[in-house]
C-alpha cells in the first residue's frame, strides 16, 4: 500500500472558504477512482502557529501503479485545477506502508 500525503499553503484571500472547497473536492474522490482506498483531508486549526501548512491530504492507495493512475485520473486533475488557483506552496511525500 502507498500513502500519499500532500500539504498546501493557500493564498490569504478567501483562505477558509477555499480550504472548505478543496476539502469537499478531494473527499469526493473516494469511491470514484480505482485503487484509492482512503481519503482524509484536514484543515489547519486557526489557533495553531501561523507558519503551519493550511490543509493536508492523506490518501492510501493499493499500489504504486494505483498512485500513478490516480495522478492522471480526470477527477483528480479537476480537483488539482481548483487547488492550483489558490495555493502558494505544495509539499508531497509518497511512501510504502508495510
Amino acid at each position: 500500500m502507498i500513502r500519499h500525503i500532500v500539504f498546501w499553503k493557500l493564498q490569504e484571500e478567501n483562505k477558509a472558504e477555499n480550504a472548505d472547497k478543496i476539502k469537499v473536492a478531494l473527499e469526493d474522490l473516494k469511491d470514484k477512482i480505482p485503487g484509492l482506498l482512503c481519503v482524509r483531508v484536514g484543515i489547519n486549526h486557526p489557533e495553531t502557529p501561523i507558519d503551519n501548512w493550511d490543509i493536508v491530504l492523506t490518501c492510501d492507495l493499493e499500489s504504486i501503479e494505483a498512485l500513478n493512475a490516480y495522478q492522471v485520473h480526470p477527477l483528480h486533475k479537476k480537483a488539482g485545477e481548483l487547488i492550483s488557483k489558490v495555493r502558494t506552496a505544495r509539499a508531497c511525500v509518497d511512501f510504502e506502508v508495510k
